[in-house]
């Protein structure tokens, strides 16, 4: 599938690529705060521990900063931080 718009064509393969770069992104903010933690883009985070409130708010400023677009409060539910993919898939609905 290509999208075109005035200069730009957009393919679903790009659309995965900006997706992956959008979970490395992430995955790599968790990392470099919890470097003895192996995690998967779908593991629970808040369940493996490592989360709690305070990080929590600095996913959400993480997210807001890189990616230049504000979490409005009806997106700050647990379920859009629990793994990379569902921040990923938040970041892609923003």
């Amino acid at each position: 599938m290509t999208v075109t718009t005035a200069n730009t064509a957009v393919t679903a393969e790009n659309t995965a690529v900006a997706s992956d770069e959008v979970s490395d992104r992430i995955l790599g903010f968790i990392q470099a705060r919890f470097p003895q933690a192996e995690i998967a883009p779908g593991q629970d985070i808040f369940a493996m521990g490592f989360i709690n409130s305070l990080f929590a708010m600095e996913l959400v400023m993480f997210i807001e900063k890189t990616f230049g677009r504000g979490v409005p409060n009806d997106e700050l539910q647990i379920d859009n931080f629990r793994t990379v993919e569902a921040m990923a898939g938040l970041v892609s609905r923003l």
